[in-house]
């Protein structure tokens, strides 16, 4: 897998359970992650052809859903349970694929 791949897995996780979450609870917060999802996706060819600025936009966007997600949501998906909670850990989970995978391409361009 490279960066790449992995926003697109990760806008596309974003997407799906985003609008999972909205129509289970109807809530419009919910769509925030799809928003981010979209945009994100909007940047697949910005990062599929490296350019930097767009890389940059998307590791960004990528940083503050992660962050969002883990300390907002998380918290009272944990204490709420249910399957809410697994699909804060997959958005969870791919961003932060997302962004090992973003760190470990900047890396290698650095060494470039």
């Amino acid at each position: 897998m490279n960066a790449t791949k992995a926003n697109l897995l990760n806008s596309i996780s974003l997407i799906i359970f985003g609008l999972w979450g909205y129509f289970e609870v109807t809530s419009p917060t919910a769509l925030i992650p799809v928003a981010f999802g979209l945009v994100l996706l909007l940047c697949y060819n910005g990062v599929k052809t490296q350019n930097k600025v767009i890389a940059h936009i998307a590791v960004l966007l990528t940083l503050v859903i992660l962050l969002a997600l883990i300390g907002m949501r998380l918290p009272k998906s944990i204490e709420s349970g249910g399957i809410g909670l697994y699909r804060v850990l997959a958005m969870c989970s791919t961003s932060l694929i997302a962004m090992v995978y973003f760190v470990r391409s900047f890396i290698e361009a650095r060494r470039k």
